[in-house]
């Protein structure tokens, strides 16, 4: 090993709190500052499960848990000391200009107006493609704009799981198409998952700031990206409501907002002691000075863990889930990976 500097890679939404500690750490530390690229969440754990050496990644930042074939893909390829670090929460938000007109969403109109496919009429089993081209043919209630949505990539975590919380849920209100979980579950998730590509859903890439210059620029448009992002930019732009609930700092904390979902961090243990400043980056993103209630992360828009799950991370009982067991990772709290062939982490 021969590189000095710490390289994470990761989700968008993740990029900012990950950067603001590592400006943080290249102040006070005799390190380096650690190089951090926004690669998206999927495109991060794809460079992380690339291999062991210099030149692959030491950290991983996910908007969403890594899968388990992905977790196949690190162990195929010699990365099989993989921790876990819960440090936060983020909603996932749909916004446009501050000068437009406020949306009220439901789940359904989500998936109504992005939808490639949708019912051909009220309990027509056939689907058609989307036909819809403004809100208020989604639903009559909604102003009438054409819908044109500019949001992330296939590779970010962001659109994993605006897809698995909005779109799905919205789909899952039409009986029929619900029914399919159980008998077709592969046709359930093509129905509901499959985005639109006929133009009113636009791919902007990785880089949340370009979504808001764009929705500046086109009051009719509406973008999706990380609560952060927006709450960077109150003075530019507005959150839609969904389900009557406005993305805040206290709805997504006190679960409220359906569009919420936990931040990740991913260490590579193989590389622990080898590239220098790995465990002291781990200790600096994991204080109260930085991830805590009034910490400096708070004040980039991070949502904290609450006190006791933090306090569990600490003490070394976090609650882990499935997959993975409570472990030490550079003499630091973890949920360590369970890799398929051993089963053990």
């Amino acid at each position: 090993m021969a590189r000095e500097r710490v390289l994470i890679v990761g989700s968008s939404t993740v990029f900012p709190f990950a950067t603001a500690v590592a400006e943080q750490f290249g102040k006070t530390t005799t390190f380096p500052t650690p190089q951090i690229e926004a690669t998206g969440s999927g495109g991060g754990i794809k460079l992380f499960c690339r291999g062991v050496g210099v030149g692959d990644p030491d950290i991983a930042t996910a908007s969403r848990r890594m899968t388990p074939g992905e977790i196949a893909r690190c162990e195929a390829n010699g990365v099989r000391k993989i921790a876990e670090v819960r440090i936060g929460y983020d909603g996932i938000v749909i916004a446009n200009a501050k000068d437009a007109e406020q949306l009220q969403l439901s789940p359904a109109d989500i998936w109504l107006a992005l939808a490639r496919n949708v019912p051909a009429a009220d309990g027509d089993e056939t689907l058609i493609s989307n036909p819809h081209a403004t809100w208020q043919d989604v639903n009559p209630e909604l102003p009438d704009l054409p819908i044109e949505v500019l949001g992330p990539p296939p590779t970010s975590g962001t659109r994993d799981v605006f897809v698995e919380t909005a779109m799905e849920a919205g789909c899952r209100s039409v009986d029929w198409i619900a029914a399919l979980q159980r008998t077709d579950p592969d046709e359930y998730r093509a129905v509901c998952h499959a985005m639109r590509e006929d133009g009113a859903y636009i791919s902007t890439g990785e880089n949340d700031n370009l979504i808001v210059q764009k929705l500046q620029a086109n009051p009719d448009a509406v973008g999706i990206f990380g609560f952060s992002f927006l709450d960077q930019n109150r003075d530019k732009l507005q959150g839609a409501a969904i389900k009557g609930v406005e993305p805040t700092f206290e709805h997504i904390d006190n679960g409220t907002y359906p569009l919420s979902r936990p931040l990740y961090c991913y260490v590579k243990g193989e590389h622990v002691g080898m590239i220098p400043g790995i465990a002291e980056y781990l200790d600096a993103l994991t204080r109260e000075s930085a991830w805590g209630d009034t910490g400096y992360l708070a004040d980039k828009g991070l949502i904290p863990l609450s006190a006791q799950a933090r306090r569990q991370w600490q003490n070394g009982t976090p609650a882990c889930g499935e997959g993975r067991e409570p472990c030490t990772i550079a003499d630091r709290p973890a949920c360590c990976v369970i890799t398929p062939t051993s089963g053990q982490p």
